[in-house]
């Protein structure tokens, strides 16, 4: 996955056709790639475009995951807290207000 949701040809291959092989001289310019995977047809530049703007687009919608993931304690803390006050307690004092801090978009 690209760095701060910017996303490069790299990704769109590996997304558009998993386990397929290439090689690129410059990860920003299509014309550079060469293609090694026989039997798995290219993605042409402009599936590829497409396919880095759904990338980065999703990156987007999902930076209340990401901030979700490092406001939760990590797991121990959390599976101690289950085990000394219950899977209820644990929803409504660690869980809930993180969701509530960062809500998912509608």
């Amino acid at each position: 996955m690209a760095l701060n949701g910017k996303h490069d040809i790299g990704d769109a291959f590996t997304s558009l056709k998993p386990g397929a092989e290439w090689s690129i001289t410059d990860i920003s310019d299509y014309t550079t790639v060469t293609w090694l995977s026989e039997g798995i047809t290219q993605p042409t530049e402009s599936e590829v475009n497409t396919e880095i703007t759904r990338l980065d687009a999703d990156y987007v919608a999902k930076e209340y995951q990401r901030k979700r993931g490092y406001e939760y304690p990590d797991f121990g803390t959390q599976l101690d807290y289950i085990y000394h006050n219950g899977l209820e307690k644990w929803k409504t004092d660690i869980v809930d207000p993180v969701k509530a801090k960062y809500p998912k978009p509608s």
